[in-house]
């Protein structure tokens, strides 16, 4: 590393101290100018790259965030799942933090990540709890799961994802197009669908089958519990056996 701030961001980083490590990073675009610190940052490590990016706060921004490129991002973002964040909340706050940020393209950032191996997953992890209405936005153009769009619009088929093309002309309802710029996860399924649908496709048919193999283990969850609840029941229910010496001293005193 020729710049003594990314040695000294990445014992930080070593250490825990991470908002440390942006300090030194950030001092660096100061003395020496942004690009100097866009240029260190490709020698940067990309999992002390996401210890500091995932570390986003909403309250303050963060200068490496609002310059790292959507190379590095893409390089550092696919790591995330070493956390074993089940909830993936960090994910999509660190994702909507760096790809929303003033003046930039999400669609390049989107790109870069599935460009990256690992990148598709880390983009159906960002997008599996809202994985219905992904579908649903699919299939009707609109995120509303009680609405089915115009009559006059043709339901997307299954066959019809392998033939998705680029579409700038948005085909989404009115209330959708309103909500869509939420820098979330609205905003990441329609660029994907209509700016980069060859991504788009492949992400729907993981998420897919990360949410049948969620349902499968639900359903198999219950299934186990509704057993043993029924196997308790019949415990409780089975008659007690009386022993057959009991029976015989009662018949004998019955006699007597």
């Amino acid at each position: 590393m020729n710049y003594p701030a990314l040695i000294e961001a990445q014992s930080l980083v070593k250490a825990g101290d991470i908002a440390g490590a942006e300090h030194a990073l950030a001092n660096l675009a100061e003395t020496e100018g942004d690009k100097a610190l866009v240029a260190a940052l490709d020698e940067f490590p990309a999992k002390d790259l996401l210890a500091i990016i995932r570390e986003y706060d909403a309250s303050k921004e963060s200068l490496v965030n609002l310059l790292v490129t959507p190379e590095q991002f893409a390089q550092a973002v696919v790591l995330e799942r070493r956390y074993g964040d089940q909830t993936h909340e960090q994910l999509r706050g660190m994702v909507n933090s760096v790809i929303f940020r003033e003046g930039a393209d999400p669609a390049e950032f989107l790109y870069e990540i599935a460009e990256v191996e690992g990148g598709y997953d880390a983009l159906v992890d960002y997008l599996l709890d809202r994985a219905q209405m992904v579908e649903h936005f699919y299939r009707y153009a609109t995120f509303d799961l009680y609405e089915y769009g115009d009559d006059n619009k043709t339901q997307a088929r299954d066959d019809d994802l392998l033939n998705l093309t680029r579409d700038t002309e948005s085909l989404a309802s009115p209330l959708d197009m309103a909500n869509l710029e939420d820098h979330d996860w609205m905003q990441v399924t329609y660029v994907l669908r209509y700016e980069l649908p060859e991504i788009f496709r492949e992400v729907l048919m993981k998420l897919r089958a990360r949410y049948k193999a969620y349902q499968a283990s639900l359903a198999q969850d219950e299934l186990l519990e509704g057993g043993e609840g029924a196997a308790e029941e019949e415990q409780e229910e089975r008659p007690k056996n009386n022993d057959d010496g009991d029976d015989k001293d009662d018949d004998e005193e019955s006699a007597l």
